[in-house]
C-alpha cells in the first residue's frame, strides 16, 4: 500500500488562437485520511471543506481525500495506523486516546471545562495564545506516536441529553441508566450515582429501543436528530457539563507531514486555524434549525437543567482531576496550564458572555 501518491503533470500546454506556450511540471500530493464516524457526518463535511481549503492555498498541489470509519484499519486502530504510515491521516476526537496517555482528554475534551470554567471559545484562546499548542505538539512524543496532530473542530457545550419523563434534580437523575462518553466524564457520572454506560453512537438508539438503557446523551441537537433520539424520548436537556468542550482533529503521520515543503505545511496551519472558527460558526446555525424543528415538528419538550446537578458534577469532576494530575506529570503540566490561563481569562469571558447570554435569553423567551 502506498500512502502519499504524486502524480506529475508535466508538460507544454498551447492556447488555440494564442502565440502562448507554457511549459511546466506539476506536482499533486494526495493525503488519504481516514475517519471514525459515518462519511455523511458534520465532522466530515467540515473536514472536506478544511482539505478544499489546503488545495486552494497550495494551488492544488496538496490534496485531501476523506476515507469513512473502517476503511483501512477499524476505528480503534486509526491512530496506531497514522503512526505506522498505513493510512497517511486520521480524523478523530482526541480523548479517544485517553487509553494511550490520559492528558489527551484536557485536549480533545476537557471534562466540565477542566474544572476551572472553560469554554469551546476560550478554550480556543488557550491553544492558539495561551501554551496549549505547545502542550498539544508535545502530546504526541509523550505517547511516542510518530504523528503531527491539527485541532479543527471545537464544538460545545453538548447537551446533558434525552429523558422518558422530566427531571428536577439529582435524584430523578439517579433513577435512569444513562448512556455517557467513555473515560473521565463518564467515570464523572458514576462518582455522582448515575448509572453511566458507555457505548458508541451507532449502538444508542437500538439501546433506548430495547430498554437496555433509559436515558442518553451524544452531542447536540443535529447529530442528535440524525441518530433518531426523538423517536423514543421527547425530554431534552440542554444544559451539560460532560463535554463542554469537544474538539475533533487531524493527525498525519510525521514522515508524510515532513516531506511537505513549508509552504505546504503552512498552508495546514492556515487552513486548520480557519477550521477553528468556521466549524463554530457552521455548528450554531445547524443546531439551531435542528433544534427548531425537533421542537416544532416531533414533539421534543425543551427544559433547563435541574440546579443540583452543576456543583455534583462540578466537583466530582475537579475531584477526578486532581487524581490524574497526581498521578501523571504531564497531565500535571498540562492541566496547570489551563488553570493559569483561566485565572486570567475567565473572571473577563464568563463576565463578559453573561451579557450576551442574558441579551439571547430575553429574545429565545419571545419565540418560544
Amino acid at each position: 500500500m502506498f500512502n502519499i501518491k504524486t502524480i506529475t503533470k508535466g508538460a507544454a500546454a498551447s492556447v488555440v488562437g494564442a502565440s502562448l506556450f507554457v511549459s511546466s511540471a506539476f506536482a499533486e500530493t494526495v493525503i488519504r485520511v481516514q475517519t471514525v464516524i459515518s462519511a455523511k457526518a458534520d465532522e466530515v463535511v467540515m473536514l472536506k471543506d478544511f482539505g478544499d481549503d489546503v488545495s486552494a492555498l497550495t494551488n492544488g498541489e496538496v490534496r485531501f481525500e476523506i476515507l469513512p470509519a473502517g476503511s483501512v484499519v477499524g476505528v480503534a486502530e486509526t491512530l496506531d495506523a497514522v503512526d505506522a504510515g498505513l493510512i497517511d491521516g486520521g480524523f478523530a476526537w482526541t480523548h479517544y486516546w485517553s487509553g494511550k496517555h490520559p492528558a489527551a482528554m484536557l485536549f480533545g475534551s476537557p471534562v466540565a471545562g477542566a474544572g476551572v470554567g472553560i469554554d469551546n471559545i476560550a478554550f480556543v484562546s488557550w491553544f492558539q495564545y495561551g501554551g496549549g499548542k505547545e502542550l498539544y505538539d508535545q502530546l504526541w512524543d509523550e505517547m511516542g506516536m510518530n504523528v503531527k496532530g491539527f485541532m479543527l473542530q471545537p464544538v460545545g457545550p453538548e447537551a446533558l441529553g434525552w429523558f422518558k419523563e422530566p427531571i428536577t434534580s439529582m435524584d430523578d437523575f439517579r433513577k435512569y441508566r444513562f448512556r455517557t462518553p467513555p473515560g473521565i466524564p463518564g467515570q464523572t457520572y458514576k462518582d455522582i450515582g448515575v448509572a453511566s454506560v458507555a457505548m458508541g453512537g451507532g449502538d444508542i438508539l437500538p439501546a433506548l429501543e430495547k430498554g437496555t438503557i433509559d436515558a442518553a446523551e451524544w452531542c447536540c441537537p443535529k447529530p442528535d436528530s440524525v441518530f433518531g433520539f426523538q423517536k423514543v424520548l421527547k425530554h431534552y436537556y440542554l444544559q451539560g457539563l460532560h463535554q463542554v468542550v469537544v474538539n475533533a482533529d487531524l493527525y498525519l503521520n510525521k514522515d508524510v507531514y515532513d516531506s511537505l515543503t513549508p509552504l505546504q505545511q503552512k498552508a495546514i496551519e492556515v487552513a486548520a486555524n480557519a477550521s477553528l472558527s468556521k466549524s463554530m460558526s457552521y455548528r450554531i446555525y445547524e443546531n439551531g434549525k435542528a433544534l427548531k424543528d425537533l421542537t416544532e415538528n416531533h414533539g421534543v419538550i425543551l427544559h433547563d437543567t435541574p440546579a443540583d446537578y452543576f456543583p455534583a458534577y462540578m466537583n466530582a469532576a475537579k475531584a477526578s482531576l486532581e487524581k490524574n494530575a497526581a498521578e501523571n506529570e504531564f497531565f500535571a503540566k498540562v492541566w496547570q496550564s489551563q488553570k493559569d490561563f483561566a485565572a486570567v481569562a475567565v473572571p473577563y469571558w464568563a463576565g463578559s458572555q453573561a451579557s450576551n447570554a442574558a441579551l439571547g435569553k430575553a429574545f429565545a423567551d419571545t419565540v418560544k
